[in-house]
């Protein structure tokens, strides 16, 4: 039997959003070697405690291993530190004030998103 280890951070996004999909593939494919789990949100029936699927896809939210949940800017800026190359921009987004910028940036794109969706729609599979 496999002990499978608890991951140094947990994910959870909106699989189904064409930007958010996008985005998450970028960071996993910078994340190589990392602990991360990353969870598809849309196509999940329960993500864990103290975290309902609506909420997870209403806003950005990453589990850290001790069980926090941490939202918004700052989700990103704690991904942002687990991902090589990105370390520096995590620890930048952080701190205040900088930490409130992005915050407010991520605040202001949340209404936009859903019209940014259709502009880039997920491309289907191509079959050869």
């Amino acid at each position: 039997m496999e002990i499978k280890s608890k991951p140094d951070l947990t994910v959870y996004f909106d699989g189904s959003c064409p930007l958010c999909r996008r985005e998450i593939d970028f960071y996993r494919r910078r994340a190589t070697g990392r602990a991360i789990e990353w969870i598809d949100v849309s196509a999940a029936n329960e993500v864990g405690e103290g975290l309902s699927c609506q909420t997870a896809l209403a806003r950005f939210h990453v589990r850290l291993a001790d069980g926090s949940l941490v939202s918004g800017g700052l989700a990103f800026a704690t991904l942002w530190r687990h991902i090589p190359g990105w370390r520096w921009l995590g620890r930048l987004g952080s701190v205040p004030p900088l930490s409130w910028i992005l915050e407010l940036g991520y605040r202001a794109f949340l209404p936009l998103r859903p019209r940014l969706q259709r502009l880039f729609p997920l491309r289907q599979p191509t079959s050869r």
